[in-house]
């Protein structure tokens, strides 16, 4: 049998019969059948050749197809498996293997539901559940615990034709979740932000609108879509504004700054706008989106907290802070310009008498109009501020000559003694001016400012209600008076005080019935300092409470040892300073014990007060001054008629004496007016049940005219100096009790 053969049976079955046929026919016929059977042989030979090479063919590609089909399942994109009803892994692809985390050979029997996040295991039951009882194609989304990793998954499975597994293409959706979420998220803050957005299209037409831009603008999406978004325009911007808004987006992309817009009302806002600009992959404008909050609000509260910081409520002027940096700024400017500017330091004379007769709503008042008068005084280019109380200063810049500096200092002075209308009283005040010069006094703010305030004090030292420019000279009593400030404090636990009487004499008798206690102060190496010089350093640092308190205690003593050997009704007076008054640790009460404690009586002692703190309106005065009566202790008024007074005060504390400054009686002669002035005020006070000691008595004719006008006693001089205790009491023993002869 031929090779052929063996490979087609078929084919040796039809050439057997062939060759039978002809060894039975060996005729003409015959073998032409015999040819034609051959023929027939050889043409089915030849097909059957071709349909065995179709079949190789068929199978190679067979093969080849499921080697295909091999690769494709086990290296595709997505996770394959192939899962039993109870969900256990009975194949899977590699994608599946690396999704799990798993050995593809290991994952063979695993339960996919270990997988499954927990709280997805009810969703995927369920899933799973109907896969094997639906027919067609289910789905699901779930999250997969990997390692480490939460991973979201969609599932697409279909049940097989047996019913037992199920193919389940799964793929891994966790980057389209995060983005979905993502966009979700977006959309609620778009939704839900408090910032108002509006997106334009390229042609500035509005496509969508937040409800944040509904709630500012008062605009409906409705209303604006397809819109201009210039119909937010309030027209306060000029043209220059927007071209250049529009040369930062056209340029950067990008632009924000504050902007003032219109509302639907009509209303404007001040509103923060940020734009940009979103470009597509061409570099084509595509969206502009617009991002504003109305910050009208913010701005007034920055501005209030600007004014609060720099200006000063009463007045409006710029406050202490506003004036350093002012005067800073000028300083600078000076400096450049090789320029003179003066620094006026101004404060209102008298203005606590105002405060304590009218009341503090009255003293502002007049600090308000005053404010007002002042600004009328200077260039809009100077700076006028208020740096507390009644205490202002004016900056002038580019001086050039000394007649302008003048020509400002006397119309300041001119403005300030017109009569102020505070209500239904009309108040008179004047004013002191301390001026410096920059560069010629100091370079520095605080070395200005402190100058100023030392040629300040210097006039009011010559009088008040004029101007005076700082010297050379006023440094150094400047620096004197620091010096004594330091030196007070030690100088009554040094034993440097001592206490000087001067004696006050009854006009008609000349007997010595009382005496002023005036304190003195040895310095070691300054000699005898003036009261003059230390009691105002003393009050402003607060040490007078201590030497006031010493001061009483000595005359307390004095009294009692002169009571006891000399004149059992004699009287000291002790001047009580209006610090001590207004100071509430200390109490009135403490004098009273005190004379208790050396069985003296209240009269003993009689308290000097200045009429300003008479007119005081505080409740702390008031009850002191009252105190004092219901002790005993008299109260006598120091300097009368130099002040403002009352005479409803006098009787409303029981004042018990006046003392007529020594101003009236200095040049008092006959039919003069000083004459006719203590005259009214004996009379006055007599009516008032009032005694009156005229001070500063030097002269015969003055005693003489005093007491023929009535005046009870009379304090100077012509009677004694201040001096000693020693010393005051050889007067006791060569003057009369009957004459004033001896002390002429």
């Amino acid at each position: 049998m031929t090779k052929q053969s063996e490979t087609n049976p078929g084919a040796y079955d039809l050439r057997q019969r062939a060759e039978q046929q002809l060894a039975a026919k060996p005729d003409i016929d015959n073998m032409i059948d015999q040819h034609r059977l051959l023929h027939e042989l050889q043409v089915n030979q030849i097909e059957l050749e071709m349909q065995n090479e179709a079949l190789r063919e068929a199978r190679t590609e067979a093969e080849l197809a499921v080697e295909r089909y091999v690769e494709l399942y086990d290296y595709a994109p997505i996770a394959y498996f192939t899962l039993s009803s109870d969900g256990i892994i009975q194949q899977t692809n590699f994608r599946g293997g690396r999704l799990l985390g798993i050995e593809p050979y290991k994952i063979s029997g695993q339960y996919f539901a270990n997988s499954v996040s927990s709280n997805c295991w009810s969703v995927f039951k369920a899933f799973m559940e109907k896969v094997f009882s639906s027919d067609g194609t289910q789905s699901c989304e779930i999250s997969l615990h990997t390692g480490n990793c939460l991973r979201w998954v969609a599932i697409e499975a279909s049940v097989d034709s047996t019913r037992k597994t199920c193919l389940a293409a799964v793929l891994d959706i966790s980057e389209s979740k995060r983005v979905e979420q993502e966009l979700q998220l977006a959309a609620t803050i778009y939704l839900a932000l408090d910032e108002a957005i509006m997106v334009a299209n390229e042609d500035n037409r509005i496509i969508t609108v937040n409800a944040a831009f509904t709630r500012l603008t008062g605009y409906t999406e409705a209303e604006v879509i397809g819109k201009p978004n210039s119909l937010l325009k309030s027209g306060r911007q000029d043209a220059g504004f927007y071209r250049e808004m529009w040369n930062q987006l056209n340029t950067k992309g990008h632009w924000q700054g504050e902007i003032w817009d219109k509302r639907k009302n009509g209303t404007d806002y001040l509103a923060w706008l940020s734009i940009s600009v979103v470009y597509n992959g061409r570099g084509e404008v595509i969206r502009r989106v617009a991002m504003f909050t109305d910050i009208t609000e913010k701005k007034h509260a920055e501005e209030t907290i600007r004014i609060q910081a720099n200006f000063d409520p009463l007045t409006g002027l710029p406050n202490r802070r506003l004036f350093h940096d002012r005067l800073q700024q000028t300083i600078k400017k000076s400096r450049r310009a090789n320029q003179t500017l003066a620094l006026m330091f101004l404060d209102i004379d008298h203005f606590k008498d105002v405060n304590d007769t009218l009341g503090h709503d009255m003293g502002d008042n007049l600090l308000k109009e005053a404010a007002q008068r002042l600004r009328g005084c200077v260039r809009e280019s100077d700076t006028l501020a208020r740096l507390g109380g009644d205490e202002f200063t004016v900056i002038l810049g580019e001086q050039h000559e000394f007649n302008s500096i003048d020509r400002v200092a006397q119309k300041i002075l001119s403005c300030m003694m017109a009569p102020f209308q505070l209500g239904s009283e009309r108040c008179y005040v004047t004013a002191s001016i301390g001026i410096t010069l920059y560069p010629d006094d100091a370079v520095k703010v605080d070395e200005l400012l402190k100058k100023a305030d030392q040629a300040m004090y210097a006039a009011k030292q010559q009088g008040r209600n004029r101007y005076c420019y700082f010297t050379s000279a006023m440094q150094d009593k400047a620096e004197t008076r620091l010096g004594l400030a330091k030196d007070l404090r030690t100088a009554l636990a040094d034993n440097e005080f001592w206490v000087a009487y001067q004696a006050i004499v009854e006009l008609n008798s000349g007997d010595i019935q009382k005496a002023e206690a005036l304190i003195r102060w040895q310095h070691p190496t300054r000699g005898l300092v003036s009261p003059a010089d230390f009691i105002p350093i003393a009050e402003d640092t607060g040490m007078i409470l201590e030497i006031g308190e010493w001061v009483f205690r000595q005359a307390a003593n004095q009294v009692a040892l002169w009571r006891a050997s000399i004149r059992p009704q004699f009287q000291i007076s002790v001047n009580k300073s209006p610090v001590q008054f207004h100071n509430t640790g200390d109490s009135q009460t403490s004098w009273y014990d005190y004379l208790l404690s050396k069985d003296l009586q209240g009269d003993c002692i009689a308290v000097e007060i200045t009429e300003g703190l008479l007119l005081d309106a505080s409740s702390i005065v008031s009850e002191k001054l009252l105190a004092f009566r219901d002790a005993g202790i008299q109260v006598s008024i120091d300097d009368f008629g130099t002040g403002y007074s009352s005479l409803s005060y006098l009787k409303k504390f029981d004042i018990d004496y006046l003392k007529i400054d020594q101003i009236f009686v200095a040049n008092l002669s006959a039919n003069s007016t000083e004459m006719a002035l203590c005259e009214a005020m004996i009379l006055m006070a007599h009516k008032l049940g009032l005694k009156v000691i005229a001070e500063g008595i030097e002269t015969q004719e003055q005693r003489d005219l005093l007491l023929q006008a009535g005046c009870d006693y009379g304090q100077g001089y012509l009677f004694s100096r201040p001096m000693p205790a020693g010393d005051f009491e050889g007067l006791f023993r060569t003057a009369p009790t009957t004459s004033h002869s001896r002390l002429h």
